[in-house]
């Protein structure tokens, strides 16, 4: 949900001596980033709309099995390439533009912060249609800001150690950590109960930004690199099948072949217990055994859960850009979706907060997905960028340009 466009005033700068400074020429969106984004819409509105599971089987759905967790991986990680091309892309932004980027960057939290609070102020706070993801962009723009200034490969390193490291620390800090207060946390609990919130949104909520800084920093290593290469969109999409098809295989060894299974069962769980923690995962990650950072289950945010989401994306982003290559003007749709999920996004939450989807899923689903991409294809064409999009740049840019005098 942030700007993926390459900057237009990255300078090149002449030999020492010379007195002019040319311009690079403007660079064109990068349709199948804009298109990916616009498929983790479609993901997430599916996960908020559609059945999970079979009700007379109890099997997952083929839209549990296809969009959980994966559609929130795949927005965050589109959300670290938007962070990088908006900060320089390859040609790293220094000095006072690396200051104005972070600065931007710090009140663009803040903005998305007041939009999330506004959003929960208006759903269920009981047994809530969706979980809203914006007050954990919030978080994890703020922690992105220290990275702004790092090359691909110090980011994906740096995204490695958070996706290793995190899900221990936060099975470890499982007994110590407040309760939560609420799924979509309003003002009213940010200023009551701020430790309550905080650790949610860092390690114990549906989105938290420690785990999921694993996405945000794999995708600014993404934006570091040549995305309009047919060759990097082709290593891309297979490092992220290979990822993912490795990681679901790890699981399954370690689980059902190294003895990881028997151990679950030792905690006192049964196994039908087990098996449906393992497929849909359970509530929170038990701090009962170290096995339980053994399955890949969706939104566990265990390693392995972690690399599979990341897999995934990354498959994504590098068949949607390499379909982009070829045909581009295909992927329009969802492209104008894509340039502004924020707006689309914050328009179906306070939908769903109507509470009337619930007797025909389906239908609403589609009506949900009809109002969002009309929109955007009326006005994008219209207008350009978002309502909310716009709302937000404007305090970003006027920041920016504080800053850079």
């Amino acid at each position: 949900m942030d700007s993926d466009k390459i900057p237009q005033d990255t300078a090149n700068i002449p030999a020492a001596g010379s007195a002019t400074v040319v311009k690079s020429p403007p660079r064109k969106r990068l349709i199948g980033i804009d298109a990916a984004r616009g498929f983790a819409l479609i993901g997430l509105m599916a996960i908020h709309m559609l059945p999970n599971y079979d009700e007379e089987t109890g099997e997952p759905t083929l839209v549990w099995q296809l969009f959980s967790g994966d559609s929130a991986a795949l927005f965050a990680l589109l959300a670290g390439v938007g962070l990088a091309l908006s900060s320089g892309g390859q040609q790293l932004h220094r000095g006072h533009r690396l200051r104005a980027d972070r600065a931007g960057l710090a009140v663009r939290a803040v903005m998305i912060a007041v939009i999330a609070l506004v959003i929960a102020s208006v759903m269920p706070q009981e047994g809530p249609p969706a979980y809203g993801i914006l007050l954990y962009y919030a978080a994890f723009f703020l922690l992105a800001i220290p990275f702004l200034h790092l090359g691909p490969k110090t980011l994906f390193i740096s995204a490695a150690a958070f996706g290793v490291i995190t899900p221990i620390l936060m099975q470890a800090m499982i007994p110590v950590l407040p309760d939560w207060t609420s799924y979509n946390p309003t003002l009213g609990h940010l200023l009551s109960e701020p430790a309550s919130v905080v650790s949610q949104l860092l390690l114990t909520g549906t989105y938290p930004a420690l785990p999921y800084m694993t996405f945000i920093l794999a995708g600014m290593g993404l934006g570091r690199l040549n995305l309009r290469s047919t060759q990097v969109q082709g290593i891309i999409a297979g490092i992220g099948a290979a990822l993912a098809i490795l990681a679901s295989m790890v699981s399954s060894v370690l689980l059902y072949m190294a003895g990881g299974y028997e151990a679950l069962l030792a905690t006192g769980l049964s196994e039908a217990a087990l098996d449906e923690a393992i497929v849909y995962g359970p509530d929170y990650l038990p701090n009962t055994s170290a096995w339980w950072l053994a399955i890949a289950t969706p939104h566990t945010n265990t390693p392995l859960a972690l690399a599979t989401s990341l897999g995934m994306s990354l498959l994504a982003v590098g068949l949607f850009q390499l379909i982009a290559h070829r045909a581009g003007r295909w992927l329009t749709p969802l492209a104008a979706a894509g340039t502004m999920t924020l707006t689309l996004y914050s328009a179906h939450l306070i939908a769903l907060a109507l509470e009337i989807h619930y007797g025909e899923p389906v239908l609403w689903f589609v009506a949900h997905l009809a109002a969002a991409f009309g929109f955007a294809w009326f006005w994008n064409r219209m207008v350009g960028q978002g309502p909310l999009e716009k709302l937000v740049a404007l305090p970003v840019k006027a920041t920016q340009r504080a800053v850079t005098g």
